[in-house]
């Protein structure tokens, strides 16, 4: 067996596991990126390939590292298709927005991470948490090429992603950390890199389309013209869909991919839920897709992982420094998660839970009479308000789906109060059950009002 001790070490290679390696090591501490994957294959990831908001990204890793990785950067809305009532919604998309090469993305923010300091041990598969006698993680052990190996560090934390092996392997019993997790909570999804012949006409768009046979999504994303990221998914509680299958189908009736050739193939889970209640235990953070820090609305997770993965990194450093990883010392970064983005995500959470009651031919017909700039205002900050004229307007449009409308502007208030009692996060874990408590409370409102099964 062979050892290794870091003041941090920090499992898996992702968005939330290099940003939170590349802060600690910016701080002059050891920080190690344990990574399943071979040096070649790191930074390979299923995902949608869009990225809102990396002008603001943390600064731990510069936007000039990964800015080579931008293909499109030409994209500025969404265009919703909904076949079902032949209308095509043209949805704005705020702020800054761009289609990546996910791989070279992942590339480039291992190399910044490792620029920084941060050590990176490839082909290592962690099959263990370990833990003293008080609880306190003391790191993880695992095995490279057959050898095992265990890493002891000050602070863990988890960059795994969605349905962490770490969260099935430590005891977590004694904490606050959430452990109201289950599979239903996840979308199953599945992409190719799609190459056309000739340049798409919705190349400055992100499409969005429902699929045929189950509660699930399609999307095409352009990184260039002719290089395209199609995908799907469904929500886990919902009847499987043969995902590659369904794809294929939908490609095929496209005009648009006559003669494609694809390049690359991949699947995924990942988190359609709200934030963690507590992502830290004695010792331990997650962050990421690991702690649900993913836009339930959209699958949008890069933004939330670089920041989540900043804000470990921070509590970490500070941790060591004050010879302190208690989960008191730790709070703080639950705190900074539900402040910056956790509360807003929660919110948009409530979206979800409201779907899964509404029919779903109802719920086309409605997005298909609203306008589309109050879509994006819910979609991305999980509130909207309209003025008189558009009101009478969409009143108009929209009439044959005004038990729907009404049963949507309810679960908005209650959405927004839900993002209000977010915005009340305790300063401390023992306030945390308290807090935990009102909360449930709105969700059961929330459940009552919309019909819907508990999902949590």
């Amino acid at each position: 067996m062979t050892s290794y001790e870091y003041d941090v070490v920090v499992v898996g290679a992702g968005t939330a596991g290099c940003y939170a390696a590349a802060t600690v090591a910016n701080e002059g501490l050891d920080a190690v990126v344990v990574e399943r994957k071979s040096e070649e294959e790191a930074g390979h990831i299923a995902c949608g390939d869009a990225l809102k908001g990396a002008d603001a990204f943390p600064d731990a890793i510069s936007k000039s590292q990964i800015e080579p990785a931008f293909t499109n950067t030409g994209v500025d809305h969404g265009r919703f298709e909904i076949p079902s009532h032949d209308t095509v919604l043209e949805i704005p998309v705020p702020g800054e927005l761009a289609v990546i090469d996910r791989w070279e993305y992942g590339r480039r923010i291992i190399e910044g991470a490792a620029n920084a300091g941060a050590d990176f041990h490839y082909d290592t598969v962690v099959q263990d948490v370990t833990q003293d006698d008080d609880g306190r993680v003391t790191g993880i052990r695992g095995k490279r090429k057959g050898e095992v190996v265990e890493y002891e560090a000050a602070v863990t934390i988890d960059g795994a992603g969605a349905l962490s092996i770490l969260q099935d392997k430590a005891d977590l019993s004694a904490a606050t950390f959430d452990t109201n997790v289950s599979y239903s909570q996840f979308c199953s999804a599945y992409r190719e890199i799609v190459e056309v012949n000739e340049e798409v006409p919705w190349k400055d768009a992100l499409v969005f389309k429902p699929t045929k046979r189950a509660a699930g999504y399609l999307w095409y994303f352009p990184r260039t013209g002719t290089e395209i990221n199609a995908g799907l998914g469904f929500q886990m509680n919902e009847e499987p869909m043969k995902l590659v299958e369904d794809l294929k189908e939908d490609l095929r009736e496209r005009p648009e991919f006559e003669g494609a050739t694809v390049t690359d193939k991949l699947g995924a889970a990942l988190p359609t839920r709200r934030p963690y209640d507590s992502a830290v235990a004695p010792g331990f953070l997650a962050a990421g897709d690991s702690a649900g820090h993913v836009n339930p609305t959209t699958g949008g997770g890069i933004a939330g992982a670089a920041y989540a993965g900043n804000y470990a990194g921070e509590q970490a450093v500070r941790a060591v420094a004050d010879g302190d990883a208690s989960e008191e010392a730790l709070w703080r970064y639950n705190e900074r998660v539900m402040d910056h983005f956790g509360a807003r995500y929660a919110g948009l959470d409530v979206y979800n839970v409201l779907s899964t009651a509404v029919d779903v031919d109802d719920l086309m017909g409605l997005l298909a009479s609203l306008p589309g700039e109050k879509l994006a205002e819910a979609l991305y900050s999980g509130k909207t308000s309209m003025g008189w004229k558009l009101k009478l307007q969409t009143a108009v449009q929209s009439r044959d789906y005004w038990g729907v409308i009404w049963n949507f502007y309810r679960t908005k208030r209650l959405a927004e109060e839900l993002i209000e009692h977010y915005r009340r996060y305790p300063t401390r874990p023992g306030a945390l059950a308290a807090w935990q408590s009102g909360r449930d409370d709105l969700m059961d409102r929330i459940y009552e009002t919309t019909g819907a099964e508990a999902k949590y």
